[in-house]
């Protein structure tokens, strides 16, 4: 019990000066390159720079001591950092405090919502929202994402209300670009690049910050109407309940919602992911608890939602992390930055937060997946597209809920159709497959084999009765013996066993037996319990489809 509540009890065991040290380096990276991310996607989710870094501080540290992951970073992302920003915009209206108490309360709400999926075991509410999905909203942020930063990369006010206003709003305003700006900005972008790929899992971010700094607060560029960070509050943030409650804001529940479900996806992917990698496994509804306990503390620590970024977990993997102390040691070393070097800060040029937002945001667009996606199933790649432009247009939240109702009206309009297989003898065997598919499968003179190949419930069971009447109507030779496989059905309903009850006395009445085969133990219960056995005689685990077959083919030759 203690090692499920309480994770590090397991790796404690075996931690020495080797695996300490590994921790300790992947600490200071990590806190290196979170600095400059948290404060990026601060202004992302339209809330002063420090409270990016007070849920990279805080969010880590919780996680650490009831996290299953060993290299899982938290701390604020750019998905769920977009979602605050466009969400309660109008919520606040434009009061910065009230944005700030409505973010923390967001994250308030989050948590008791994980906290209450990991009392009631639903770690699989990460399979509602299918990866083909966030394909589609992952291109959709980056997109919405890339055009919110691009015109502090310009040097711009920007603008507009949804992605067509924001383009147009920039094409217009592009004349007014301030080159020094521009300049800055793409050097910044090209080297975040070039060191990516020559440095890989190395704190780059955090060199360009010190440059930028020493050039704005050092140089004549200072006096080049650069915008910057500003002033940053030095110190560790104030523990403090959220100073609103959720009945005095409409819209939080949701939006707390969408922060948890689109946290816990991520979180979940992205520690699976390094546990392979890695060699060990995680808990998801660990991971559930993990959570909401750090989103509590980042809610009490004028934070906003938290969640586990592969992005920066890799920087973690990559630098060295063995255990979660690592984000232990992140944590001090950001507290160590905010106590001493915040004065530097405030010099730091918003077009260079932009710049790492831009380079982030990346991997997030995936042109390679989308293709695959296009070739290999037309469906997913509309349900991803679907994802992608409902983002566009109607915002995350909408995007996301609109691309997962429809996929679940896909899996509706599967399940209450199902395939219906006729099946024949593989030459010689006893086993049976799909006449369609094996055309030189032996077909049974007067017997026909039927496989539904789902469930069968009250809302596909007339379209599995119109399939096999129209199978029986349209076979040359008359059918005697009709043979259920139930292999490939795993469960049956009160309305399913009716049908199969209705289906026999329809045959009977033209002369036409119905037999069970090969029918799972929970469909044998209901189909007794509906009194099928006295109208069908026993049904039994023990016989197969070619035992009915035989018998059925004696009682044709008598």
């Amino acid at each position: 019990m203690w090692h499920k509540l309480f994770p590090p009890v397991l790796w404690l065991k075996g931690y020495n000066t080797k695996t300490l040290k590994g921790d300790f380096i992947a600490g200071i990276t990590l806190a290196a390159y979170g600095i400059p991310v948290s404060l990026a996607y601060a202004t992302l989710a339209g809330l002063p720079p420090q409270y990016g870094i007070y849920g990279y501080l805080i969010g880590g540290f919780f996680y650490a001591m009831l996290g299953t992951s060993k290299q899982l970073s938290i701390g604020p992302t750019s998905a769920i950092s977009l979602l605050i920003g466009t969400t309660i915009a109008d919520m606040a209206n434009g009061d910065v405090q009230r944005w700030a108490d409505i973010a923390s309360l967001t994250a308030l709400v989050f948590s008791a919502l994980a906290i209450l999926a990991y009392l009631l075991r639903l770690s699989g509410i990460i399979n509602f929202i299918s990866e083909t999905v966030l394909v589609g909203f992952k291109a959709g942020a980056a997109l919405t994402i890339g055009l919110t930063q691009l015109p502090k990369l310009f040097g711009v006010k920007g603008g507009g209300e949804n992605f067509l206003d924001r383009i147009i709003i920039l094409t217009q305003q592009l004349p007014e670009t301030n080159a020094a700006i521009l300049f800055i900005g793409v050097v910044a972008i090209l080297i975040l690049i070039f060191g990516e790929k020559l440095m890989p899992g190395k704190p780059v971010a955090i060199v360009i910050v010190i440059l930028s700094i020493f050039l704005i607060s050092a140089t004549s560029l200072g006096l080049q109407d650069i915008a910057t960070v500003g002033i940053i509050p030095s110190g560790l943030p104030e523990f403090h309940l959220p100073n609103l409650r959720v009945h005095d804001i409409d819209g939080v529940l949701p939006l707390a919602a969408a922060c948890f479900l689109l946290s816990y996806i991520e979180s979940v992917s992205a520690a699976r992911t390094l546990a392979q990698k890695n060699g060990y496994s995680i808990d998801p509804r660990q991971e559930l608890l993990a959570l909401g306990v750090a989103n509590a503390a980042v809610a009490l620590g004028q934070g906003y939602p938290v969640a586990g970024g592969l992005s920066q977990s890799a920087v973690n993997d990559n630098a060295g992390a063995k255990t979660p102390l690592s984000l232990v040691f992140a944590s001090v070393t950001i507290a160590f930055c905010l106590l001493f070097l915040t004065d530097m800060l405030q010099y730091l040029p918003t077009v260079i937060l932009a710049a790492i937002v831009l380079v982030a945001i990346r991997g997030l667009f995936d042109l390679k997946e989308m293709k695959h996606l296009y070739r290999i199933n037309k469906q997913e790649f509309y349900v991803a597209m679907i994802a992608l432009v409902g983002v566009l247009i109607w915002g995350i939240l909408t995007g996301v809920l609109l691309a997962a109702i429809f996929t679940l009206l896909l899996l509706i309009k599967a399940t209450s159709n199902p395939n219906v297989a006729f099946l024949g003898r593989i030459p010689g065997t006893k086993r049976y497959s799909d006449l369609e598919r094996h055309p030189d499968n032996e077909n049974i003179e007067g017997v026909l084999i039927v496989r539904v190949e789902s469930s069968i419930l009250y809302f596909n069971v007339e379209n599995i009765k119109e399939e096999i009447w129209s199978k029986i109507k349209g076979e040359s030779n008359p059918i005697k013996t009709v043979i259920l496989d139930l292999n490939s059905s795993p469960s049956v309903d009160i309305a399913g066993a009716r049908f199969l009850k209705q289906l026999f006395m329809e045959m009977k009445k033209k002369n036409i037996s119905l037999k069970i085969a090969e029918a799972r133990s929970e469909v044998r219960d209901i189909l007794r319990d509906e009194k099928l056995e006295e109208l069908l005689g026993h049904i039994s685990r023990s016989v197969s489809v070619d035992d009915l077959v035989v018998e059925a083919t004696k009682q044709t030759n008598l």
